[in-house]
């Protein structure tokens, strides 16, 4: 099949997928590969390899997806696994909470919502958002206590910076799939620069909603003054002595160096032992296994290096389904770009051009808004997304870090009682659903609308 009846296909395929994930509550493994199968088929992939009269090989469906699969895995696979895993090690050792309380002490006692949404911003870089919504509520309830600030503007400050981290700055497993089926995994340096600018516009107006909402809508630890909430000192005390900042930093900070070093020695175009020396550093993979080399010392400095065994294979178990629906979004991405709709949409592209960053934008938010899980958005968009491209007239890094952007804020918009961190926002943070939906869910819709407002006024800027 060819032409606009395959767009028809594609389009109920994507909404199957979505039914199936979010009604049927199919797996999206399991969602995305049969819909992939199905795709292919309907698409004209031939089943089996076929060689022409010249020689000329045509990958078979089971080729195509195998090779979608593999790709995926052998290009991502490391540096998610290794990204997760400094985020548990920082868990363990108190050095989130150590990362917290610098923030705290950068931004002051007098702006609590603002020092817990860049605390959250900062932490969620590498500790996904649910779990870093669980380990810092407890300073959240001691600052609510000691400034009498609002309960619910102090949560939704919390839950947007780490939302928005979560979803635009590597090594958040989510950014980095996407910047990697997108073809830009080798400049997570850049991804993570233009992460933290487009964060600017979703975090200032989270904090003003969460200003203004806090005063009309009231948790029921809202009152909680009793003193039985533990102290900034008392959670100090539950991990025995606190990694100190620069231990808290490396792992984070380390990375981020030798990548920028490997950038500049590429803008320089350096050649020699040095230079490759410095680009072998800075490779994604390397960078994060010495950021992981820096978290295990700083777990041997807490004397819990007993625990490493224990840690790593939580993060496995954590991390393996996040590779999985990894993978089979590249799968798509491979199926799709297999068939014949690429070439009928590059050669009508006018209408979907026009669209320009827009839609990948609203691509990852219906995906968002019907199965609930932000990194399955990111993922499967990009997939959907990589083989358009050129359509779309985004070809340099600059500009297809703006794509990851797009699709990055389409996966915040918007979080609902499909989404995990929907629970665990509303429960810690004492609200009921119908709270949750007037206050994380309206927030993650402005959030999302003013993020792609910012990353449109970039496109008009980097080329």
């Amino acid at each position: 099949m060819t032409g606009f009846p395959l767009i028809i296909v594609f389009v109920i395929a994507i909404v199957a997928m979505i039914l199936l994930i979010s009604k049927l509550k199919v797996h999206p493994f399991i969602a995305i590969m049969l819909i992939s199968i199905v795709l292919g088929i309907i698409g004209g992939i031939p089943l089996v390899n076929k060689t022409d009269a010249d020689g000329n090989v045509t990958q078979g469906l089971a080729s195509v997806i195998g090779a979608g699969f593999s790709g995926t895995f052998s290009s991502i696979g490391i540096v998610i696994i290794l990204g997760a895993l400094i985020g548990s090690i920082l868990e363990v050792t108190g050095a989130a909470l150590k990362l917290a309380d610098m923030v705290i002490r950068l931004v002051g006692k007098n702006n609590p919502v603002l020092a817990m949404e860049l605390m959250g911003w900062v932490v969620s870089i590498p500790v996904f958002c649910d779990s870093g919504f669980v380990i810092l509520n407890p300073i959240r309830k001691a600052l609510v206590t000691r400034t009498r600030e609002s309960s619910v503007a102090m949560t939704l400050g919390l839950s947007a910076g780490l939302y928005i981290a979560h979803v635009f700055i590597p090594p958040t497993p989510g950014p980095i799939a996407a910047a990697n089926t997108l073809g830009i995994g080798n400049n997570l340096l850049l991804v993570m620069g233009i992460g933290v600018l487009c964060s600017i516009a979703p975090l200032a107006i989270a904090f003003v909603y969460a200003k203004l909402i806090g005063k009309k809508v009231k948790a029921a630890d809202e009152a909680d003054v009793s003193g039985n909430v533990k102290s900034y000192e008392e959670l100090v005390a539950e991990y025995g002595k606190l990694p100190g900042g620069f231990n808290s930093l490396a792992p984070i900070i380390v990375p981020i160096i030798f990548m920028a070093l490997a950038s500049i020695v590429q803008m320089m175009h350096g050649e020699g032992m040095f230079a490759d020396f410095i680009n072998f550093l800075g490779t994604p993979i390397i960078a994060l296994a010495i950021g992981t080399v820096c978290a295990v010392i700083q777990l041997k400095g807490a004397g819990k290096m007993g625990q490493f065994y224990d840690i790593t294979n939580e993060t496995l178990k954590t991390v393996g389904p996040i590779l999985f629906v990894t993978a089979a979004g590249g799968v798509l991405g491979k199926v799709i770009s297999s068939t014949d709709m690429v070439n009928y949409i590059t050669q009508h592209a006018n209408v979907l051009a026009a669209m320009g960053i827009f839609f990948p934008f609203l691509l990852s938010a219906i995906l968002k808004s019907a199965q609930g899980s932000s990194t399955v958005a990111l993922t499967t968009t990009a997939g959907i997304v990589a083989p358009l491209l050129p359509v779309l007239g985004f070809t340099t890094p600059g500009r297809i870090a703006l794509i990851t952007m797009a699709i990055g804020a389409g996966a915040m918009t918007v979080s609902h009682a499909n989404d995990s961190y929907f629970w665990v926002v509303t429960n810690f943070g004492s609200m009921t659903p119908e709270q949750g939906y007037r206050t994380q869910t309206l927030m993650t819709l402005f959030m999302g609308l003013a993020a792609i407002a910012e990353i449109f006024l970039l496109t008009l800027i980097i080329h």
